[in-house]
C-alpha cells in the first residue's frame, strides 16, 4: 500500500499542527525547515549565530536566515544563467545570494509572487543537486 507524500501532504500536516491564529497564508520558516529536515540524511546546523541551515552530508542545501520576512537560500541552478530564470520570473521575490550567488544560489522570499509549491520544488531541486555532488559513500540511502 502506498502512502501519500510530497510537499502538499507534508505542508498540510505541518499546518494542522500549528494553531490557526499563528498560521499565515504563506509558508513559514518553521514549515520550510521541517520540510528540509524530512529529507533523507538532512540535519540542521547553525554555522552563524541565529542562522539555521539544512545540510545533507557535510554540505548545505538550504539557508534559512533570521529575517522578519521568511526567506530561503537555495541552489537554483547549475550556473548563474540558469538561476537567473528565477529572478526574471520573480524580480521582487528572488535575488542573487551574497557571496555564493555566482554559483547558482538565490534567495527566495515567501509571501509574495512565488507560490509555496514552487518554493518546495526549489528545496527538492537544491537537495537533489547537493546530494548528487556528494561522494557516493556520503549520500543518504
Amino acid at each position: 500500500m502506498s502512502r501519500a507524500s510530497g510537499p502538499a501532504v507534508i505542508l498540510a500536516s505541518l499546518r494542522g499542527a500549528i494553531p490557526a491564529a499563528a498560521r499565515r497564508d504563506a509558508v513559514t520558516e518553521a514549515e520550510m525547515l521541517a520540510y528540509c529536515l524530512a529529507k533523507p540524511g538532512a540535519w540542521q546546523d547553525e554555522p552563524w549565530d541565529g542562522d539555521a541551515v539544512a545540510k545533507v552530508g557535510n554540505k548545505i542545501f538550504a539557508f534559512l536566515g533570521s529575517n522578519e520576512t521568511p526567506t530561503i537560500g537555495l541552489k537554483c541552478g547549475a550556473s548563474r544563467e540558469v538561476a537567473n530564470e528565477w529572478i526574471a520570473r520573480y524580480p521582487d521575490d528572488a535575488s542573487v545570494m551574497a557571496y555564493i550567488g555566482r554559483s547558482g544560489w538565490n534567495t527566495l522570499r515567501t509571501g509574495g509572487a512565488i507560490p509555496d509549491d514552487e518554493i518546495f520544488e526549489a528545496i527538492d531541486a537544491s537537495y537533489e543537486t547537493v546530494v548528487a555532488k556528494l561522494p557516493r559513500k556520503d549520500r543518504p540511502s
